[in-house]
């Protein structure tokens, strides 16, 4: 006989369980429309009678039983009628409501005073006094929320998960997304998460109680928190906090031995917060890169009906630009790369399968001209990012040669033949090491810049770069290292104790990438904001404290060519966003093609460097020899 289970029998499964443990809660809440009318009515009977037994002092034979046999079913028919006429029965409004509570309120009013105008114009010899029908709709009101508030319990209760196999959280932040995140966790019986207790550092919420869970004081008694509630993690319930916030709560969960659980953003949540929206701490979190809005269908209409090439589409930022660029639905999008294990990796994200016989997928190198030219000329692309370049620092300080051929020249070959084809809009994906360049990478990608500069002088169409810094998660970047270094035990290495970089999401930096390639104007780099730099240091030291075991920090110095601290704008470039507040406008002095094909590649390394470095630094007119 065969274990496995069909999805209705595992549904069939649960019920049972649910009716087990309330064996009468499934018939109410089948029937929850028809019981609340019933109860309504029976409200109203026992409010009348009971009203008019304390009036005449709990002495049967003083009261009016006439009067009464004759008033309470008007009352009971008149709150069913119009509660239905209401809504108030028709399940228009969630059970316990507010909304409900207000409905019920506008029927009882409505009842009371058709009883009073019976009582007073219809009924003759006034059967019951008015006294008692001026109190029992009070009473008949605090019955119906008597009922509905301890209906409401019973419902709560019987979906309150049990604990068996739920994670015990210490919810930190006793705001409306704690309330809500709680209220979530504790209504679904199959909940992963128990909040054991809430914590917040405001002190005028230490009393504070909220479905049973109570405040037990601030993120200085998390480790207090995790002994006296057996908690296992931290659910850090704040969709405001920057990431200072969240470092520091991570370090003392750290030393709590408790696991950091955070919610996205405010720009991120979408309505009322739940326990899908629960996630695990990320760098982005850590460094305080959270997506920031933009209105890409607005402005991506450059790309719907186009054709868009992108070079290096394998990589890490030209495969999210092929990603996003397939939503806008462009007339088609060839991606070109060297690398055919990219390919069909991107192609594979994008379309769910990668048989790479397609021809949007090319197979190429940005060195060789003759195929570029053959390219170009056949495909016609009307919009063209070049993300296909080298980006490793030390790499290129060894061999600049390399630099100069794929960097300088292949992003010349990539312009030259995207001229002569007539395409209308060129991106260059630049990096901030070309603002105030030192380093072989620097002086070759802000080459490449003063380069789309210069086309751009040539040509009808736009032509501009955009300036960016480090990319979370892309191939070879500082964190990948990092988590590959604690996981084979360290150390970790980190140049300098004071060097800052900027970091920004890969999903970010596409966008603004997008959204740069519709507002930029023809030969400007324009520069993504990249909020605050962040010290490696400390992000060394935090992914250090969460290793299972203890992970030395060992610190290398800085390598030839490497700064302390990256700018995004170079001295002689003021900060100027006039379109988008992200997105600063920066003018590129063009330089000629001749001086970068005077370029000697086969030098030595520092020959080469040095050859980039004033090219670099040379005039728009003459020549690198002088």
């Amino acid at each position: 006989m065969s274990d496995e289970r069909s999805p209705s029998g595992d549904k069939l499964t649960k019920a049972m369980q649910l009716a087990a443990r309330a064996p009468v809660a499934p018939w109410l809440v089948r029937h929850r429309r028809f019981v609340q009318a019933v109860t309504d009515a029976s409200a109203w009977i026992v409010a009348l009678w009971l009203v008019a037994w304390v009036r005449f002092e709990f002495s049967p034979a003083d009261m009016p039983i006439a009067g009464l046999v004759a008033i309470t079913p008007v009352a009971a028919s008149a709150q069913v009628f119009g509660g239905v006429l209401g809504g108030l029965y028709l399940g228009r409004w969630r059970f316990g409501s507010f909304d409900e509570v207000a409905a019920v309120a506008r029927t009882t009013v409505m009842t009371a005073l058709l009883l009073v105008l019976l009582d007073a114009f219809i009924l003759p010899g006034r059967p019951v006094p008015r006294s008692v029908l001026v109190v029992s709709p009070l009473a008949a009101f605090v019955f119906m929320g008597a009922t509905r508030y301890g209906w409401r319990l019973a419902l709560d209760r019987r979906r309150r998960p049990t604990g068996a196999g739920a994670e015990r959280v210490l919810v930190l932040g006793a705001g409306e997304a704690g309330f809500q995140i709680v209220t979530s966790m504790l209504r679904d019986p199959d909940s992963r998460y128990l909040p054991v207790a809430l914590l917040d550092d405001d002190p005028a919420k230490r009393n504070l109680r909220f479905l049973g869970v109570s405040v037990f004081g601030g993120t200085n008694r998390l480790a207090a928190a995790r002994d006296r509630f057996n908690a296992t993690s931290v659910l850090i319930a704040i969709p405001s906090a920057g990431a200072e916030v969240i470092r520091d709560v991570s370090a003392k969960a750290a030393e709590a031995e408790l696991d950091v659980k955070v919610l996205p953003s405010v720009s991120e949540l979408f309505g009322v917060v739940g326990v899908g929206d629960i996630r695990t701490v990320t760098e982005a979190d850590l460094l305080g890169r959270h997506k920031i809005e933009t209105d890409l269908a607005s402005i991506a209409g450059y790309l719907t009906g186009k054709k868009v090439l992108v070079t290096g589409a394998g990589g890490s930022i030209g495969s999210e630009l092929c990603r996003q660029i397939s939503r806008f639905s462009p007339g088609e999008l060839i991606m070109l790369d060297r690398d055919e294990s990219a390919l069909h990796g991107v192609q594979l994200s994008i379309e769910g399968r990668a048989l790479l016989d397609t021809p949007n997928v090319v197979l190429g190198d940005i060195r060789d001209v003759p195929f570029l030219q053959d390219l170009f000329e056949k495909r016609r692309p009307d919009v063209v990012f070049h993300a296909a370049a080298l980006k490793h620092l030390p790499m290129l300080e060894q061999y600049p040669g390399e630099a100069v051929k794929t960097n300088v020249w292949g992003t010349l070959n990539v312009l030259e033949a995207a001229a002569a084809s007539g395409v209308d809009r060129f991106v260059n994906i630049s990096t901030d090491k070309a603002a105030d360049p030192t380093s072989v990478l620097g002086y070759s990608k802000r080459i490449a810049e003063r380069l789309t500069a210069h086309i751009a002088g040539q040509v009808e169409g736009t032509y501009l770069s955009v300036r960016f810094g480090n990319v979370l998660g892309s191939r070879g970047s500082v964190l990948t290292t990092f988590r590959a270094q604690v996981e084979a035990g360290g150390p970790i290495t980190v140049t300098h104790p004071d060097v800052t970089r900027f970091f920004m999401t890969v999903e970010e930096a596409v966008e603004l990438v997008i959204q740069a390639g519709a507002v930029g104007r023809a030969g400007e780099a324009l520069v993504l904001d990249m909020g605050e730099p962040v010290r490696i240091d400390d992000v060394a030291k935090r992914l250090a404290a969460e290793a299972v075991r203890p992970v030395s920090i060992t610190y290398t110095g800085l390598r030839p060519g490497e700064k302390l601290h990256e700018v995004l704008l170079a001295k002689s470039e003021p900060d100027d966003r006039p379109i988008h507040p992200l997105i600063s406008h920066a003018r590129v002095q063009g330089l000629t093609p001749l001086i970068a094909r005077q370029l000697n590649s086969q030098l030595s390394a520092g020959e080469v460097s040095g050859e980039l470095e004033r090219a670099c630094c040379s005039a728009d007119h003459g020549s690198l020899r002088r």
